[in-house]
């Protein structure tokens, strides 16, 4: 543990921080299953609403630092292409 004041705050902004990344991480992964489930369910009125909060869960995250925009376009490019493959099915 950290002896420095200073130290000692940052120690628990850091913990702070990374439970609220762990909290927007799994939120954008559990609305990713939902939109698949969807998709595989062919609910198209459900999907095209749900496909919008996954695309906007990763770019508040791109925007509050939790992601990078290349992880946040290449979860959003890849959920695109599962659902239009089971839709199409």
């Amino acid at each position: 543990m950290a002896n420095i004041k200073s130290a000692k705050k940052r120690v628990l902004i850091a913990e702070r921080n990374r439970l609220k990344n762990v909290a927007v991480k799994s939120e954008i992964k559990t609305a990713i299953r939902k939109t698949l489930e969807l998709a595989q369910a062919k609910n198209e009125e459900a999907l095209k609403p749900a496909l919008s909060h996954v695309y906007k869960l990763c770019d508040k995250a791109v925007s509050k630092g939790v992601l990078h925009k290349n992880t946040a376009s290449r979860k959003k490019s890849r959920v695109t292409i599962a659902v239009n493959k089971l839709i199409a099915k």
